[in-house]
């Protein structure tokens, strides 16, 4: 079942510099720690002159649509998925 929640989060986040790449590693939401495994989608849109990263990404229990504000770098977990059907 898919729920909307829109609730500010926690993210630790892996840079690698040979790479040049950035890994979401882990999310702390309502007091629990959820382990990234992948991470499915990656977009962006603006919403005036702020600019938002949307990503969607995996655990081992659920998956979650997590947002970017990138003008104060604030997240947020937007919508949270068991994968069962509704």
């Amino acid at each position: 079942m898919i729920q909307d929640v829109k609730a500010p989060i926690s993210t630790q986040l892996v840079y690698n510099h040979k790479t040049n790449r950035v890994a979401l590693v882990k999310l702390l939401w309502d007091g629990k720690e959820y382990k990234i495994k992948s991470i499915g989608l990656h977009y962006t849109y603006r919403k005036g002159r702020t600019l938002f990263h949307v990503f969607a990404v995996s655990s081992n229990e659920l998956s979650f649509k997590l947002l970017l504000n990138t003008d104060n770098l604030f997240w947020s977990v937007e919508q949270v998925s068991d994968g069962l059907p509704d």
